[in-house]
């Protein structure tokens, strides 16, 4: 069978229905990008074009990935692991590594930055399902248990000490794995209670920034508190969108700079103020869509491997749009945590467009 051929075959067996709302969320990003830069004067700004360019490439490496499948990928386990972690720690390289908003978690390529964090978040997912689903008996024993811990250790440590929403992000990934390699539910919930004593003490070793995000969650009416007076904002950004919005290109705390990081953190807000709720309302539905095709993948796969990437991969983007929203309204503490295909970022585009890939290839091989 030719390339061509074989590839024509795995779209019609896949689950197509899987990107309609990547592409939809990903669209209604660049138009917000574009109203942002059309006020500011700068239409297309450089965001609109590397956002779009993202896109298209990303659709490229969803087919790339689909037409290789997950099994490809998580063969290459020990390779992919050692990867994973000298990618990560790629941000140490004096000269190359960058910081911003208190987090050194970027490169600096040249013509545009990279944040390997999100090209290692998919990596993690390939990698754990690699060991988990040979390994995957000896979880019911705490040593197991214990050895899949240590496993994925590196990768979060190495993302928090820099990035704790990331370092979070990883966390839940590695919750929903061990959880659907057939760990018991009670040993989740002790694992669970353990991280709730240890809280203190994880709290004493965050960064200065950091600790004022969790400071300004518990205390919601002190806006001295930088994490408070963006969230203030973005909360007045969202009460002023109204049912319908301001209109778009309309937008008014965003363009005038009141917003914080309408492009990336609180683009959820710059959206709203615009389309109103009901254009937050598409967009949580759009991602509730998207979820659930994916926990539909993740039980109809054909093998343990594919559960569990779909698993990790259905954690990572229900905790980031669940993060990202809920923050924007104070609901959840600001963590920095982008709102996937929506917010700005190439890499991050590149990363959730490969995701789809897998969840694409998981779907062409599913149990009748």
């Amino acid at each position: 069978m030719s390339i061509i051929n074989k590839f024509l075959h795995l779209v019609n067996s896949c689950n197509r229905r899987i990107v309609l709302a990547p592409v939809l969320l990903s669209i209604m990003g660049i138009l917000c990008l574009s109203s942002i830069s059309y006020n500011n004067g700068t239409f297309p700004s450089r965001e609109v074009i590397i956002q779009s360019v993202a896109l298209i490439l990303g659709l490229l490496l969803t087919c790339i990935t689909l037409y290789l499948g997950y099994r490809f990928f998580t063969s290459l386990e020990k390779f992919l692991y050692i990867f994973g972690i000298a990618l990560l720690l790629t941000v140490y390289i004096p000269g190359i590594g960058t910081s911003s908003y208190g987090s050194r978690a970027w490169i600096d390529v040249g013509i545009v930055t990279f944040q390997p964090s999100e090209a290692a978040k998919i990596i993690f997912i390939l990698a754990m399902s690699a060991y988990l689903s040979n390994h995957n008996t000896s979880l019911h024993r705490a040593g197991g248990i214990i050895l899949a811990a240590l496993y994925g250790l590196p990768f979060i440590f190495i993302v928090a000490k820099e990035d704790f929403g990331t370092g979070c992000v990883f966390c839940v990934i590695w919750i929903f794995m061990v959880f659907c390699s057939g760990l018991e539910l009670r040993i989740i919930g002790r694992l669970a209670l353990c991280l709730f004593i240890a809280t203190p003490l994880i709290y004493h070793f965050l960064a200065g920034y950091q600790k004022e995000r969790i400071d300004a969650f518990l205390k919601p009416g002190d806006l001295d508190l930088p994490g408070n007076y963006q969230v203030w904002n973005s909360k007045i950004a969202i009460g002023s969108g109204g049912f319908w919005g301001k209109g778009y290109l309309q937008g008014t705390q965003s363009n005038l700079g009141f917003l914080p990081i309408p492009k990336s953190d609180f683009i959820f807000a710059a959206i709203v103020e615009e389309l109103g709720f009901i254009g937050g309302l598409a967009i949580i539905l759009l991602f509730a869509l998207f979820l659930y095709q994916s926990l539909k993948v993740t039980k109809y796969a054909k093998d343990l491997q594919g559960t569990l990437v779909g698993a990790g991969l259905t954690g990572m983007f229900f905790f980031q749009s669940f993060e990202n929203i809920a923050m924007t309204m104070g609901i959840m503490p600001v963590t920095g945590i982008t709102l996937p295909f929506v917010s700005y970022g190439g890499s991050s585009m590149l990363s959730s467009m490969m995701g789809v890939g897998l969840l694409l290839s998981i779907s062409c091989r599913q149990k009748v």
